[in-house]
């Protein structure tokens, strides 16, 4: 990405910032911790946020400590794929959180025998965060729409040519 301009970025990263923009969420010059080093989010969105100007550190399965880094930061990608693996206690107070995480537990309640819940313990992490988006309906919708984006953007570059 240094130097040149991608024709399209991906969905979900796209989509993810497009969130923090859309709800007043500086990003240059804020701590970022993204959890999760895939190459659909986690990479992606890291770099992403250092074009943005954001001190970016990625938090993966062998990082010691993970909870003090976290701890730290003023924007949280929790894109790690572990069921309510960031707790409240790992929340720095006013940060904001997008969670990535889609994960499937057992619920006899349900007609499907499962809900979906985020890589953040969303009950708890409510009570600390600025901001926070939910599991189901946060950075699902949003990917779409940025699906769409691209395709709408890719449509006026082939009318425009």
């Amino acid at each position: 990405m240094k130097g040149r301009e991608p024709l399209f970025l991906p969905c979900t990263p796209k989509g993810c910032l497009e969130l923090l923009s859309r709800s007043g969420i500086s990003i240059a010059g804020k701590k970022a911790v993204v959890v999760g080093r895939s190459n659909i989010v986690g990479l992606p969105v890291s770099l992403l946020l250092l074009k943005a100007n954001a001190t970016v550190t990625i938090v993966h399965s062998n990082t010691p400590d993970p909870e003090t880094i976290i701890r730290e930061a003023d924007i949280i990608i929790a894109a790690a794929g572990q069921a309510m693996m960031i707790k409240g206690s790992w929340i720095k107070p006013g940060a904001a959180i997008i969670d990535v995480g889609t994960n499937a537990v057992d619920d006899c309640s349900k007609k499907s025998g499962y809900r979906l819940i985020g890589d953040v313990d969303f009950q708890e992490a409510c009570k600390v965060a600025g901001w926070i988006t939910p599991v189901p309906g946060g950075v699902g919708p949003m990917t779409v729409a940025m699906l769409l984006k691209n395709t709408l953007d890719g449509a006026k570059r082939v009318i425009t040519e």
